[in-house]
């Protein structure tokens, strides 16, 4: 299978994810499936079988300890491919935990809604975010009060 197919596989397959998290966040089969960890589980394991069968194949210069090792690193497209699942692994995990944590806090699901599009589409930025409106709305930075 090409990467740019598996690709389109992998970008479709997360979200039903995002709109369980967004518009059935109380439905007991949005736990099961996304809070869980059962979608994120199974795009690490294709990340974990890709990795193993293709492994990152790129220059022989490639590698993680420069800048510029990791852009010759994904300059093959399974490698940028095994990269990409680990990004929507990684940020359905992470929209997944805050919005558990908010009905925890009791944060409205309404104000969460951006938090999430954002952790979708940005990642690091959704969950600044959401560490923002908790610490204003339970006025603590604590991750664990």
């Amino acid at each position: 299978m090409s990467a740019d197919l598996l690709f389109s596989i992998f970008n479709l397959a997360v979200l039903p994810g995002w709109l369980l998290l967004l518009v059935l966040p109380r439905w007991k089969w949005t736990l099961g499936l996304v809070s869980a960890g059962l979608i994120p589980f199974l795009l690490g394991l294709c990340y974990l079988v890709l990795f193993l069968l293709i492994g990152f194949e790129g220059p022989e210069d490639g590698g993680f300890g420069s800048l510029y090792g990791v852009m010759q690193l994904f300059t093959a497209p399974y490698a940028v491919l095994i990269g990409w699942i680990h990004y929507l692994a990684f940020d359905l995990f992470i929209g997944s935990w805050e919005l558990q944590d908010s009905q925890r806090k009791g944060i409205p699901h309404w104000m969460m809604v951006p938090c999430l599009v954002l952790t979708f589409l940005l990642g690091p930025v959704g969950l600044v975010c959401y560490l923002t409106l908790r610490t204003i709305r339970t006025r603590s930075f604590l991750i664990y009060s």
